[in-house]
């Protein structure tokens, strides 16, 4: 990482920190398990639980990363009592770091008791006794959302083209106009292969 990444990536971080206080104020650096609630429009109860050996900053790294719990936040975003009151909100408890696998597996649990929809993966912990809760499902990373996107938009543009263009693609052209057509030949075909080849691999 170069020098003004690595710069740029912590006035992020501090950034971060700063949105966090104002959910919670009185959030720290010290050693502890978090919990981050958030209830929906329809009345729908969510959790996520995490262990942290220094809360403020774990919570500040996920607003900068790409996993379940990361793109839930940047999604549904930080809980404001006016302009969000759908955000996730948080709250800790102070666990020495010997700890942090058993109250995290322990507030987990609570949760998952009192109703509300998880949204760990696992039922906690760093190492031995890690289960999963939502195995079925894998996890997406950064790669995998560009990837996502990508034929997100390939659809938006089909779509766009069914609708507003009598575009139609033809194997074979007569050649017309000489090689104005044959350009026209070939990109529309680059179009065609663009939007609808993936359809036929």
């Amino acid at each position: 990482m170069s020098c003004n990444n690595y710069y740029r990536a912590k006035l992020i971080l501090e950034s971060n920190k700063k949105r966090w206080l104002k959910v919670n104020e009185n959030l720290t650096e010290a050693s502890g398990v978090y919990i981050l609630t958030r209830k929906d429009e329809n009345g729908i109860n969510y959790f996520y639980v995490g262990q942290a050996k220094h809360i403020l900053t774990r919570l500040a790294q996920h607003l900068m990363q790409y996993q379940h719990i990361d793109i839930s936040l940047k999604k549904h975003k930080l809980y404001d009592k006016v302009k969000n009151p759908y955000g996730w909100k948080v709250e800790y408890l102070l666990v020495e770091e010997d700890k942090l696998d058993e109250v995290e597996q322990q507030e987990i649990k609570h949760y998952l008791g009192l109703g509300y929809q998880t949204r760990n993966k696992t039922l906690g912990s760093q190492g031995k006794g890690k289960v999963g809760i939502n195995d079925d499902q894998t996890t997406k990373g950064y790669r995998d959302g560009l990837k996502q996107g990508y034929k997100n938009c390939l659809k938006d543009i089909r779509e766009y083209f069914d609708k507003y263009f009598d575009f139609h693609y033809k194997g074979d052209y007569e050649k017309k106009n000489g090689d104005i057509k044959e350009i026209y030949i070939r990109k529309a075909n680059e179009i065609r292969d663009l939007l609808w080849g993936e359809e036929e691999k």
